[in-house]
C-alpha cells in the first residue's frame, strides 16, 4: 500500500511510549487504520483530535500490515473542542463513524456527509443549523449500512428535529452498534441532554 489522499481522523488511541494508531476515514479507500510515529508527542498531538481534516500519506509492504502514516493538517477542529456542545456533536459523530464502519471498504458518500456534517457544526451560527445535518449523516450511516432509515422530514423547528434524533437512537444502538463492546451510545446520550436542556431553555446556540 501506497497512497496519498484527504482524510478525516474519527479515533486515536495511544500506542507504546510515543506511537499512536489512528483511524482515518478517507474517500476512496474507506475507514483505515494507521501507525503514527510521534504520536503522542508536541508536535503530533494536536493534528490526532477528532473531526480534523489531514493530507495523509500511508504506506505498507502488504495489504495485511498496519500501514505507517505521515500526516498533515488541513483544518483544525481543535477551537470548537473547548465548546461543551459542538465538541459533544464532533465527538459523538467521529466515534459513531470509527465504531460502525467496516476497514477499508470506500463508501464516498460518508465522507462527504462526514466532512458536511463537521462543517456545519463548526460554522453554522447555532445548533439548528448543524442538527438536521447530523440527522441526515445518522439516516446515511443506517442506510449504507443495510438498515434502511426513514428520510429526514424537512423544515422542522428546533423541537421537531430534536425528536428525529430522538427517534434514530434505538435503530442506532440494536443495529450499527449493538455489537460494539464499549459504549458508544453515552456520547450520543449526552448530547442528547444538551440538546434537550436548549430547548426547555428556548435556545438554539
Amino acid at each position: 500500500m501506497h497512497l496519498s489522499a484527504p482524510a478525516i481522523l474519527v479515533a486515536s488511541r495511544s500506542h507504546g511510549e510515543t506511537a499512536a494508531i489512528a483511524r482515518l476515514l478517507t474517500e476512496e479507500h474507506g475507514l483505515i487504520a494507521a501507525y503514527v510515529a510521534g504520536g503522542r508527542g508536541r508536535r503530533m498531538r494536536p493534528l490526532l483530535i477528532p473531526g480534523n481534516a489531514l493530507a495523509v500519506e500511508l504506506s505498507a509492504k502488504s495489504d495485511s500490515q498496519l500501514p505507517f502514516a505521515r500526516l498533515e493538517l488541513a483544518e483544525s477542529r481543535a477551537p470548537w473542542m473547548t465548546e461543551p456542545l459542538p465538541a459533544a456533536a464532533i465527538g459523538w459523530a467521529s466515534a459513531l463513524t470509527a465504531s460502525t464502519l467496516p476497514e477499508r471498504n470506500p463508501y464516498p458518500s460518508l465522507y462527504a456527509g462526514l466532512d458536511a456534517l463537521l462543517t456545519a457544526i463548526c460554522h453554522a451560527p447555532s445548533a439548528r443549523g448543524w442538527l438536521s445535518v447530523m440527522v441526515m449523516y445518522e439516516t446515511m450511516l443506517l442506510r449504507e449500512l443495510g438498515y434502511g432509515g426513514a428520510r429526514p422530514r424537512e423544515d422542522e423547528d428546533f423541537a421537531g428535529l430534536l425528536e428525529q434524533f430522538r427517534a434514530l437512537h434505538r435503530p442506532i444502538r440494536d443495529h450499527l452498534l449493538a455489537a460494539t463492546r464499549r459504549d458508544v451510545m453515552a456520547a450520543r446520550t449526552a448530547l442528547g441532554q444538551r440538546l434537550a436542556r436548549m430547548v426547555q431553555e428556548g435556545e438554539e446556540t
